[in-house]
């Protein structure tokens, strides 16, 4: 093997060395036991607000397994998964969230959840139904 390629091998190894590391390093975001709720929720939205949604989802997921008995904080975070899905086109996984949660509020004690997800989450659905409308309905409206 020659100098120059041997030098464009080891260059090679090295850049595939550093993506590897960064890609792990961004997918397998290490949660701290010791993070709040709010900390949880405020590093999720960061993560969001910056396209990082497998992290933000990583974040809600841990607010929902640490908090499973907080119904204030599994409702903000099956929201906020859902609405990550929202954001990321997925509108099946999104709508089945959404109305995921929408069920909570099919029930006696639905009073006591937060009403602000049941409004957002109607929302969210109606924008999901009209992104998924077909552009010939669209065209005909006009």
């Amino acid at each position: 093997m020659s100098k120059q390629a041997y030098k464009t091998y080891v260059v090679f190894i090295i850049l595939v060395s550093v993506l590897f590391i960064s890609a792990c390093a961004t997918s397998a975001d290490k949660i701290s036991t010791e993070l709040s709720p709010a900390e949880l929720i405020q590093r999720a939205q960061e993560a969001s607000d910056h396209n990082r949604y497998n992290a933000a989802l990583q974040y809600y997921q841990a607010l929902l397994d640490r908090n499973p008995h907080n119904i204030d904080l599994i409702c903000t975070g099956e929201y906020e998964i859902a609405f990550i899905h929202f954001k990321q086109k997925k509108y099946d996984q999104a709508r089945a969230g959404l109305n995921a949660l929408l069920e909570r509020y099919n029930n006696p004690d639905a009073e006591l959840l937060p009403q602000q997800f049941k409004r957002l989450a109607t929302i969210v659905l109606e924008n999901i139904a009209e992104k998924e409308k077909p552009l010939f309905s669209k065209k005909k409206q006009n």
